[in-house]
């Protein structure tokens, strides 16, 4: 099971398909998902590694980074959908909303504490193996640095039409995917006390991780 360390230092490379500033937009669509994965993860880490803030665990900003660099990259929808499982077609639309903010909350807090860990990590990223065709890919990669390596995979979908490109909606950490972590988790809270039970235990979590950082 992942303790919240190694989720933090893990996500760090979600946060490095991010694209920072204008470039993405141009080269998300035809850019493959690998060469996409393996070029803003040589940005990303080194923006972090010359920002002094960052590395000081300046919350608020790496908060800001994360919120604008990755969120745009994922689908968050059907991350959310996928974590909440079958009680997602019971919410309203309003409590699809509060779920997807209370747990948006919850994963940006994660991956602002890997990007304040950042030193000598690099990201290397395995040979796709996809059909050019292919609309839903797996991208494999490791995080080498001290210690042992971090297995880091991702699952990324093809988006049509405007923002189209490849979006991450789910990533697996040392053989553990977040989705179906979250999703017995929040099962679990939607059994006991109901769709608006679940988020009152998110909005509690986020609170107390707010107040103990």
């Amino acid at each position: 099971m992942m303790n919240r360390r190694t989720l933090g230092r893990a996500a760090l490379c979600l946060t490095a398909v991010a694209a920072l500033g204008l470039p993405f937009a141009a080269l998300a669509a035809d850019e493959a998902p690998d060469a996409l994965i393996k070029r803003l993860s040589a940005d990303v880490l080194t923006t972090v590694k010359s920002d002094k803030a960052i590395q000081g665990g300046d919350l608020g900003k790496i908060i800001a980074l994360v919120d604008k660099t990755v969120m745009p990259n994922v689908n968050f929808r059907r991350m959310t959908a996928a974590a909440v499982g079958p009680g997602w077609r019971q919410a309203t639309p309003e409590q699809q909303k509060r779920l997807q903010d209370e747990f948006k909350i919850l994963l940006v807090r994660t991956y602002a504490g890997a990007l304040a860990q950042v030193n000598d990590q690099t990201i290397q990223v395995k040979p796709l193996r996809a059909d050019p065709a292919d609309k839903d890919v797996l991208v494999r990669t490791e995080i080498v640095g001290r210690g042992d390596p971090i297995q880091l995979d991702y699952r990324l979908e093809k988006t049509p039409g405007d923002g189209a490109g490849w979006k991450i909606y789910n990533l697996n950490v040392l053989g553990v995917w977040l989705v179906e972590t979250y999703r017995g988790q929040f099962a679990q809270e939607i059994n006991a006390k109901g769709v608006d039970g679940l988020i009152e235990t998110l909005v509690a979590r986020n609170k107390s991780n707010a107040s103990g950082k």
